[in-house]
């Protein structure tokens, strides 16, 4: 039975077994970051371990390193420890990046803590991030130089991704081509190379290595913009306030959408409300993005990047590794965090 097909006999036990597959991973990568904060804790670079500890350690799904391990799998690798390190490269470059968009965004909280520069100031925000970036990289710069230079491709997209958005902050004639070349950029882009990297280390032919690259295309876009809809639909349960993407005027997509679609009086409105925002103008948005049909639009995009993640997995011979990139693939859809 395919592990994530349900028995007709007990339709909960294969997802079940499937959600502890994952945990088991996620605690395998939890384990790891430990061992590595120790290591270094114990070494000339405790200062600056001390300082990112916590922002490390504060837990998040690990949705990075997990998809390495399980791509690495899916790609015929059989020893994870030859792959460890480039998982725990991918954790330790997006925790960087977030580090460092708090600080810009002035976020107070993060997975639960307060945010690093919160706690000690913008400076030692600043220098906590490089830190997280060059320890990032110097894990993932261990490997083959085609991997190295997958990787540090992927990096300097994430920087032209935030320039994008910084250039797109409050504009009202943001395209959808401007939208996706952000998320490429910034969450897309890591996701791909991530999976792509892990099919080089298992020593894969370049099929199998492209297959796992569009997956990555694919869930990382999907990834994005679930985030997008948690931040007009979401609670504060997920970690970070409602409504962060539109007091900072970010152009996500359920906005541009809404802003084609509207026209005259109602487009108007939405205009004044993204420019002039504030919580009590909750329900005017909402109201509008729901009159757009941009919340559908939205969530039919999603579904049709899982589902070409989905079928990118065909080509991949099939493993319970497989099977657990495609339930990857459709929790995304319905995660809340």
């Amino acid at each position: 039975v395919d592990i994530c097909t349900p028995s007709p006999r007990n339709p909960m036990l294969t997802l079940r077994k499937a959600r502890q597959d994952l945990e088991r991973r996620r605690n395998i990568v939890d384990d790891a970051l430990e061992n590595l904060v120790q290591e270094k804790i114990s070494s000339s670079e405790a200062p600056a371990m001390i300082l990112a500890r916590d922002v490390i350690l504060a837990g998040g799904k690990r949705y990075r390193p997990i998809l390495v391990l399980l791509a690495f799998e899916a790609a015929g690798g059989e020893d994870n420890s030859l792959v460890m390190d480039l998982a725990l490269s991918a954790e330790l470059l997006h925790t960087a990046t977030l580090v460092h968009d708090d600080i810009y965004d002035q976020a107070k909280t993060r997975r639960g803590i307060p945010t690093l520069h919160s706690t000690h100031g913008v400076s030692h925000g600043i220098i906590g991030g490089d830190y997280l970036f060059v320890l990032g990289f110097g894990l993932g710069g261990k490997y083959d130089s085609e991997v190295v230079a997958r990787m540090a491709q992927s990096c300097a997209n994430i920087a032209v991704g935030e320039l994008l958005q910084f250039n797109h902050i409050g504009d009202l004639s943001t395209t959808p081509e401007d939208y996706y070349s952000i998320i490429d950029g910034k969450t897309a882009g890591p996701f791909a190379s991530a999976c792509q990297c892990a099919g080089m280390v298992a020593g894969a032919d370049e099929k199998i290595t492209n297959s796992l690259e569009e997956f990555g295309w694919e869930v990382g876009r999907a990834f994005q913009l679930v985030d997008d809809l948690l931040d007009l639909t979401g609670d504060p349960s997920m970690g970070k306030p409602r409504g962060t993407d539109v007091h900072e005027g970010k152009m996500t997509l359920p906005i541009i959408h809404a802003l084609t679609m509207l026209h005259g009086s109602e487009r108007e409105q939405l205009a004044d409300v993204i420019q002039n925002f504030s919580d009590d103008r909750w329900g005017e948005l909402t109201s509008l993005l729901e009159m757009s049909g941009s919340f559908d639009y939205v969530r039919q995009l999603i579904d049709n990047h899982i589902g070409r993640a989905q079928s990118v997995l065909e080509k991949l011979p099939e493993t319970p590794a497989r099977s657990l990139l495609f339930q990857i693939a459709k929790q995304s859809r319905s995660r809340r965090t």
